[in-house]
């Protein structure tokens, strides 16, 4: 389906096009770009809400700056379609998030125009910063270095540390503050309140503002000269209790609040800045979704709706011949309330993902026992370590991706001491249309070296409950890891009973000959379809679920390696120190022999694309693990 761009921005290659159109014409340009992301991301998909919210500013940032000379770093990169579009890939939008298209977030690799590769939150003041010095140390007087960093995304400590850091710098960047009051759920915390008070308090800001004002029209130059200027401002600032803004107190300049959908304010703004040397901080005001009223009005559900109708506002979703399983997510959210309403000690946490992750019907029905605790990865680690000191039983749910980023207090806080904090791993392995930054490859290996800790994956709904049952159980006493993929499961009677799992047991699905797989995780069920098929050409594996990567069922190992003499392993997590790594050292310690073939995700990074796409394309899915059990009862054995 062609897409075409209006009468404007169809002739946007590049920001210099945007720069020979007059500054009257900015709104246009605005209102196309706002309607071509409507058209593309209803019919492709795609993040939609955030870039809508940051249409103005966007084309404002394009059109005052030097783009790309002048370095943009976009946090996150959820709202940066805009972006993409103004800078030369606007024809090759429709191919956003698809598989060997363009990626969903910027990425330096794809354009010029993308300074810092993003997908994580809270990065951008770091990156903006190390280039802002660089410059300057380099000499680049006239280089500007703009962060572009929502609310939501400021609340994580990186970026306190990079604005703790900037105010003492003497580097061009500017911070802008893009407030929306959401994250992809609404934000929570004391800098929500904080901005809220700033924004609606004039005191302070009125005087900044026209003090700031003043001194822009003043003559710098024969008879009045910069450090004249910014001994004035800095008595006329003295009138005002600093401290009063959190921003000036750690000595970064702060401008605003102004209204984020005003692209000729944001351009006179802008322009303004570009002349005032030193740290920055402009604080907008937007709305996520803007332009778009059912976006604006529920901003959860329109942060990433899938594909739409654009007209009426009908979500289409799929539609299957069959019930579908639920999705691993959906389980736990259930799950953890049925456990808690039977164990007064289980409280959830998660790093501002309730929706995402489920806990939101936690958090709807018991509101004093599930929490979440904003972009703070680190601190809902530590958090957590905390309450389990006092004897709960703290489910923190994270993704396997972002708990990349609390490494060290899984390890300091939670793992010497060994505090029984359980974590629930979300999207575990390759997520799809994310690509790299989130997918979930490396939690296997970064867990299980580490002592003290339980690292298991469900290979299904039911064993997810089984799992968490454990975990919770008073005879468990260490940190327990439970890993699982986004999305749906597989169909099985997920609503049985609980049951505890003796803590480091597998479980034998299939007698063999010849050849066994080991698996681990929702893999396994790859590897029932794969024996399945190859069942016609006379190969008869066994099959393995070990369920644990650590510790690992060495009776079970030790029966594999007793009766088979070629082995498969597949996981959904890297090949380099993961799960088949774990199985080569208990073999290599206990002296077996063995022709082992390792499935998983290979030592490089792997983009975006479905997961049937991914999986396919580094060969651990069904057809792949069948090829693997044909080839290797090729050779030298007789297939019976």
């Amino acid at each position: 389906m062609e897409i075409k761009p209006g009468a404007l921005l169809q002739h946007i290659d590049s920001p210099a096009d945007l720069k020979k159109l007059g500054k009257d014409e900015m709104q246009q340009v605005c209102n196309e770009l706002r309607q071509y992301i409507i058209d593309v991301v209803s019919v492709y998909g795609g993040h939609f809400g955030a870039s809508l919210g940051v249409v103005e500013l966007s084309v404002a940032l394009h059109y005052v700056f030097n783009t790309p000379y002048d370095q943009l770093v976009w946090d996150v990169g959820h709202q940066a379609y805009g972006h993409k579009i103004l800078t030369g890939r606007r024809d090759n939008f429709p191919t956003n998030r698809k598989y060997n298209g363009l990626s969903g977030f910027p990425k330096r690799s794809e354009s010029e125009y993308d300074a810092f590769g993003v997908g994580h939150s809270s990065t951008s003041i770091s990156a903006a910063l190390g280039m802002a010095m660089a410059s300057h140390y380099k000499g680049e007087k006239d280089r500007q270095h703009i962060a572009v960093i929502g609310d939501g995304a400021m609340t994580a400590g990186l970026a306190f540390e990079a604005m703790n850091h900037a105010g003492i710098e003497k580097s061009n960047v500017i911070i802008i503050l893009n407030d929306n009051c959401m994250s992809i759920d609404p934000n929570v915390g004391a800098l929500k309140e904080y901005l809220t008070d700033i924004t609606t308090s004039h005191t302070y800001n009125d005087l900044r503002d026209n003090v700031w004002k003043a001194l822009g029209k003043l003559p710098v130059g024969k008879n009045f000269s910069r450090e004249m200027a910014s001994k004035l401002e800095a008595s006329i600032k003295g009138l005002v209790n600093k401290s009063s803004n959190l921003f000036e107190a750690l000595q970064l300049r702060y401008f605003g609040p102004i209204d984020g959908h005003n692209v000729n304010k944001l351009i006179d703004t802008l322009k303004d800045l570009k002349d005032i040397p030193g740290p920055k901080l402009l604080h907008i005001k937007t709305v996520k979704g803007k332009g778009y009223e059912l976006a604006e009005k529920d901003q959860t559900k329109w942060h990433a709706p899938g594909l739409f109708d654009k007209v009426t506002g009908e979500i289409l979703k799929k539609t299957f011949d069959a019930p579908q399983p639920p999705r691993y997510q959906d389980v736990f959210g259930h799950t953890i309330i049925e456990l808690a309403e039977k164990n007064p000690k289980i409280i959830g946490i998660t790093p501002a993902m309730p929706s995402g992750c489920s806990l939101k019907y936690m958090m709807e029905q018991m509101p004093d026992r599930a929490f979440d605790v904003g972009i703070c990865e680190q601190h809902a680690v530590t958090l957590s370590a905390g309450m389990a000191t006092q004897g709960l039983k703290v489910f923190c749910n994270i993704y396997s991706s972002f708990m990349q980023r609390a490494y060290d207090m899984v390890i300091h806080d939670v793992a010497i001491q060994k505090l029984p904090v359980i974590f629930c791993l979300d999207r575990a392995g390759l997520v799809g249309d994310d690509g790299p930054t989130h997918h979930g490859c490396y939690d296997i290996a970064y867990m299980r070296c580490v002592p003290n800790l339980i690292v298991s994956s469900p290979m299904n709904e039911e064993e997810l409950r089984n799992l968490m049952y454990t975990a919770q159980s008073d005879n468990n006493e260490l940190p327990f890891v439970i890993r699982y993929p986004r999305g749906e499961g597989v169909m099985v009677d997920w609503k049985k009973t609980m049951k505890e799992i003796k803590v480091g047991t597998g479980r034998k699905l299939r007698d063999g000959k010849d050849i066994a797989v080991l698996t681990l995780g929702h893999p396994g069920n790859f590897a029932v379809s794969a024996i399945h098929e190859v069942k016609k050409d006379g190969i008869h594996p066994a099959h393995y679920d070990m369920r644990f990567v650590k510790p690992l069922d060495q009776e079970m190992l030790h029966e594999v390696f007793s009766n088979f003499n070629k082995v498969i392993t597949v996981e959904d997590g890297t090949v380099v120190g993961g799960f088949g790594s774990a199985v080569l050292e208990f073999m290599n310690e206990h002296g077996y022999k063995a022709d082992v073939k390792i499935l998983g995700i290979p030592d490089r990074i792997v983009e975006h694309g479905t997961p049937k796409q991914l999986y396919d394309e580094i060969g651990i899915d069904a057809n792949a693990i069948a090829e693997q059990l044909r080839a290797m009862a090729a050779v030298g054995s007789v297939v019976v």
